[in-house]
């Protein structure tokens, strides 16, 4: 006898009655009716039977297997269920056979005690099929026979089997209603079929292929296009009747900067002094489409959405403060409560790496500058690279996602790319996609957000390695009546900490390398060195005697030797090559062409980190003072250097830039020294060139400095956090030697190891010339 399911075919039949009395089969299931009424036909038996247990499914031969059970039910308890069919026949209380014969001899039955049913039940739990030794075992300690026990086991497993078929009856009965209702619907939609794309009537017959594309495609754009109107009303912060209406009849303008927002804005207006440092784009960062865009217009709602979700995030961080916020860092530094962050935020960007760190901290500070124009320049790479000049190595924009409203940045999204750094060659550098959101806060105030965009251009570029993510970081900038701004800066980074070295980890994991506080002090020098380049005044000492051109242009070249510094020891922005990266010592060479403001040639980077038992502010002072020079500068062996002149950037008298000459009676040297210092409590640099002192002479004038060629040298210095190298209570600075020579004038030229022997040399010269003039031998 055939069946389906292990049930009899009537029990699933798939035929259900319209209401004009014919019969619709679902589609796909026709030939299944045949099956059920043969199958019908073929019973000269009832269908089901009443033995004592009360509801036991009649006995067919070749069912199959329950194939519809859900739930948790064990498979292979039910194949031994059906094994236990042939076996149950006579001597308990189920038995067929004495039912069925009639037997005249009355049957004594046996009424197991609640405490044997409770063990039973235990054992049937454990063990529904137990063998003879198992069988005896239980009934010697519950005193009933062997036979018995296996036939209340026999009777448990066959009732078990009746509450499945049960269910699965159950089950066949909910899909059938189901198929019928279904098929009601396929044939109420082939009555009027409806395109499910564009919503159109889909008469395939009368339209061509390539206008039902077209159907499909605008009713898409139209939605996108809805979809965007509503995201940009809620984060440009107005309502959805004030934005423009959308019609089925109006042309579709999807270019960017239309349909209620407004045409990209010039980008002149910013800090009136930015200083000139060339072109910056990096070329670590995958190349751009061939079409310019890194995202399509579908893409761009994602950036909105997490533009949105990131700016609101940045402002409650702005706001709330303990216990979310804990001072940890001098000045005004302060670090997240991580436990209390993840109960109050979820992660925007996904759960962070198992094997990543987090460094989160934030800083207030008032700079010299409205927020008008800091946020002009935080939305413009040329002058965010000048306002920021060691913390970022390079940076551009991908992609314009909104140009903002009103000629304004407010609402401005951009998909930007950038590389952070510190000047060391042991931390690599930290190449970052994030979107950066412009939103105006109230009538005086500013938020600008990153947030990291890994995640989601993983599905446009691929699958890359991502060794830094940014949360929502950034600043809130507030105008205060004075001209000046206060400015509330959070940086908020997960990073793979096993690519750094482990002298610098408890630096990074401090956030005084990476940190909020790095940036807004980094952000008040600069501020204060463009206020004192756009008047008279000066502050702190000023010896120069020069011209305000003059005063420009010295620094114009001063801070592009040290940016050239910085480059030379962890930034990809000058396409080094690195020859040699071990023992803490990193060696790079560079092809120059004489027009990226270095001499023309094969140009030698060789950079280590040392540790120096002795405070931050102690080798700082060390390295600035013209009378110990001697100790590390070879030019200062014929005597003390001459200051020609110096004036200080800012009110710290530790950022200042000089000019020196060789030596005190070398009047006629044709070599001058030119030096910057910037600096405070979280890290400083000492860079210097030689400069020819006729091309020197051009720029004290005022004359452009970015034909004069430099190669600089210098140190860069950082506090040890973990103080186990002994040393003053601080734990000692780390110090990073860089030097860069010129090789050969050729550029075809190749490196020799007599050049790499010779720097190394100067290298480690240097390092015991400091060592020995601070007395730590």
């Amino acid at each position: 006898m055939n069946s389906f399911g292990g049930f009899p075919s009537k029990s699933r039949s798939l035929v259900s009655e319209a209401s004009g009395g014919e019969k619709m089969v679902a589609d796909g299931f026709s030939s299944y009716n045949n099956i059920a009424m043969s199958l019908q036909s073929s019973y000269s038996q009832p269908l089901f039977t009443t033995p004592p247990l009360s509801i036991a499914i009649p006995k067919m031969e070749n069912l199959g297997e329950m194939g519809l059970l859900r739930g948790s039910h064990n498979s292979s308890l039910i194949g031994r269920l059906r094994e236990d069919e042939l076996e149950s026949e006579g001597g308990s209380g189920d038995d067929d056979n004495a039912t069925r014969n009639k037997s005249s001899k009355k049957k004594k039955y046996h009424r197991h005690t609640p405490f044997q049913i409770q063990e039973l039940e235990a054992s049937f739990k454990d063990n529904p099929h137990p063998d003879e030794k198992s069988r005896l075992e239980l009934g010697k300690r519950l005193g009933l026979d062997a036979k018995q026990v296996k036939f209340w086991f026999q009777n448990r497993r066959t009732q078990m089997k009746t509450q499945l078929e049960r269910h699965e009856n159950s089950i066949l009965k909910h899909e059938n209603d189901k198929l019928r209702i279904e098929n009601i619907t396929m044939r109420e939609a082939m009555r009027n079929p409806m395109c499910e794309n564009c919503g159109s009537p889909a008469i395939l017959g009368d339209v061509p292929v390539e206008q039902h594309h077209l159907m499909i495609e605008n009713a898409r754009l139209k939605d996108e296009l809805a979809r965007l109107h509503h995201l940009g009303g809620k984060f440009l912060g107005r309502s959805n009747g004030s934005m423009p209406p959308f019609t089925s009849n109006s042309s579709l303008d999807l270019s960017v900067g239309r349909n209620g927002f407004t045409g990209l804005n010039s980008l002149d207006h910013g800090i009136p002094l930015g200083l000139d440092f060339g072109n910056r784009m990096s070329n670590s960062f995958p190349a751009m489409p061939p079409n310019g865009n890194m995202i399509n217009f579908s893409d761009k709602s994602l950036f909105l959405e997490l533009a949105m979700a990131g700016v609101d995030e940045l402002i409650k961080l702005a706001q709330l403060d303990s216990p979310l916020w804990f001072r940890s860092l001098e000045g005004d530094g302060e670090s997240l409560n991580l436990e209390e962050y993840t109960k109050m935020f979820s992660p925007c960007i996904g759960v962070k790496p198992s094997d990543f760190a987090t460094e989160a901290t934030r800083a207030t500070c008032n700079v010299m500058i409205n927020s008008t124009q800091l946020v002009e320049a935080l939305m413009d790479t040329k002058q965010l690279t000048e306002l920021f000049p060691w913390n970022i190595g390079s940076a551009s924009i991908l992609d314009i996602i909104s140009p903002g409203i009103a000629g304004s940045k407010n609402g401005m999204l951009q998909l930007m790319q950038a590389e952070f750094q510190i000047p060391s060659p042991l931390v690599p550098i930290r190449p970052v996609k994030f979107i950066r959101f412009c939103k105006q806060h109230g009538e005086d105030a500013w938020a600008v957000a990153d947030v990291s965009v890994d995640t989601l251009l993983h599905g446009i570029t691929g699958n890359v390695h991502v060794s830094c993510r940014r949360l929502p970081s950034g600043c809130i900038v507030r105008d205060m009546a004075n001209g000046y701004s206060k400015v509330t800066w959070i940086e908020h980074t997960e990073y793979d900490e096993n690519v750094a070295h482990p002298l610098y980890r408890p630096l990074l994991r401090s956030g005084i390398a990476f940190g909020a506080q790095k940036w807004s002090s980094n952000l008040r020098r600069q501020c204060e060195l463009f206020a004192s380049l756009a008047s008279s005044a000066a502050f702190g000492v000023d010896h120069s005697a020069l011209s305000p051109s003059g005063k420009r242009s010295i620094v114009k070249l001063a801070q592009r030797m040290t940016r050239g510094f910085c480059s030379g020891i962890c930034s990809t922005v000058d396409e080094w090559e690195v020859v040699q990266d071990a023992d803490n010592t990193k060696l790079m060479t560079r092809k120059s062409s004489g027009n990226s403001g270095a001499p023309p040639g094969v140009i030698l980077s060789a950079s280590t980190t040392v540790w120096m038992p002795v405070s931050p502010q102690h080798l700082l002072d060390f390295l600035q003072d013209e009378k110990t020079r001697s100790h590390w500068d070879v030019l200062s062996q014929d005597g003390p250097m001459q200051s020609m002149l110096r004036f200080s950037k800012g009110r710290d008298l530790n950022n200042n830039i000089s000019l020196l000459r060789a030596s005190a009676d070398a009047n006629q040297s044709d070599v001058l020294i030119l030096q910057e210092t910037c600096g405070d409590a979280l890290g400083a640099v000492v860079v210097h060139a030689a400069v020819p002192a006729a091309e020197m002479d051009v720029v004290m004038n005022g004359g452009d400095s970015r034909a004069v060629p430099v190669l600089p040298s210098g140190f860069a210095i950082f506090p040890d956090c973990f103080p186990e190298g002994g040393g003053n209570e601080r734990g000692g600075s780390l110090l990073s030697i860089g030097f860069q020579i010129l090789v050969s004038n050729l550029p075809e030229a190749r490196l020799t190891m007599e050049s790499v022997n010779t720097v190394k040399s100067l290298i480690g010269r240097t390092h015991r010339g400091i060592k020995g003039g601070l007395g730590c031998n």
